[in-house]
């Protein structure tokens, strides 16, 4: 019987296989204090807006209808209504600040960062979180929070795209394991197999170091191997998984953006996406004018109708379809 063992090491750093951009457990509000918890982590939403491109591409596109229709209005300005309206479909919640004169009269309607805003106990009471932990309390009735509808709750809202959030994870992790693919020189790692006599366990030992010290930019070098009378099949390298790591990429990519289209309800012509099929999505014309009535009008709504309430005053107007998708230059836009 012969003495020779079977040795097997493995070499290269331990992958993480969790997405840090953690988002907390789904719970209800809970008081804090002086002000309640949001129910979901606001800066696990805030990275998760940049995971993927298809989720901040129908976020920025949707913001970008709404906010060329808008109607400025000598007390709210464009830029503020943008801020509104961007930080509403980031977290379910945009917020404008109401800033009155001497005579306590409004003079001013003011966008404020979302990400740091927190309702206090009372209903019509907010505060905004400063430099980590400081409060900053707005005069009561100051603030209007215009929020998307939670089934959970009704202190704050949650944005519309939760249940693609696994999506655009996974969608991320899919191009961070590619690209650490690519850098590792297109393999998913390999397995070093050796059955030559000439090799004894010295040897053994110094290719081991030599491959644990060639860790490094790229994770592999060239290593010289030198076996008198040694065979040629006697030291053989095995990739594991190569193909199977390139189909799986593919496939990831396309099922993730689906899920994360769908849960904006936005068709693929209309953020730039190229097709995979000869036949193309379809006119992008009638995808862009069915989009406008099936999500951007009810959009309009819901904003007008909370701010303008809360004002005592009409604000917010928008523009109809036919104004902004004019392309007359001369003749005046149709009413």
């Amino acid at each position: 019987m012969s003495d020779s063992k079977v040795q097997a090491f493995t070499f290269g750093d331990p992958e993480p296989v969790l997405n840090k951009h953690d988002l907390s457990q789904y719970y209800e509000t809970w008081l804090n204090g002086s002000y309640y918890e949001p129910p979901v982590s606001l800066n696990g939403l805030a990275k998760s807006f940049s995971a993927t491109p298809y989720l901040s591409t129908a976020i920025i596109y949707k913001k970008n209808q709404l906010v060329s229709a808008f109607r400025s209005h000598q007390l709210l300005s464009s830029a503020s209504f943008e801020r509104m309206v961007m930080d509403n479909l980031v977290f379910g919640n945009g917020y404008l600040q109401r800033i009155d004169n001497k005579l306590n009269e409004p003079m001013q309607f003011r966008g404020v960062m979302g990400k740091y805003m927190r309702r206090m106990k009372e209903p019509n009471k907010y505060l905004m979180l400063t430099e980590g932990y400081k409060e900053h309390e707005f005069a009561p009735g100051s603030v209007c929070c215009v929020k998307t509808t939670d089934i959970n709750q009704e202190i704050y809202g949650v944005p519309e795209y939760m249940s693609a959030l696994q999506s655009a994870w996974l969608n991320e992790s899919a191009t961070l394991f590619r690209r650490k693919y690519y850098n590792n020189g297109s393999h998913a790692g390999f397995i070093l197999y050796m059955t030559d006599t000439q090799i004894d366990d010295e040897d053994v030992e110094g290719i081991k170091q030599a491959m644990k010290d060639s860790r490094g930019p790229g994770n592999f070098r060239n290593l010289f191997l030198h076996a008198p009378g040694g065979k040629k099949d006697g030291l053989q390298l095995i990739p594991i998984s190569e193909l199977a790591a390139k189909d799986e990429f593919h496939n990831i990519k396309a099922i993730t953006r689906d899920d994360i289209l769908a849960s904006f309800r936005t068709p693929p012509q209309l953020l730039g996406i190229i097709p995979s099929n000869a036949g193309g999505f379809g006119s992008i014309s009638e995808a862009r004018e069915a989009f406008w009535y099936n999500e951007i009008v009810p959009e309009q709504a819901r904003i007008a109708n909370t701010i303008n309430e809360w004002a005592g005053e009409t604000i917010i107007r928008f523009k109809t379809y036919g104004e902004v998708n004019y392309k007359g230059q001369d003749d005046p836009k149709p009413t």
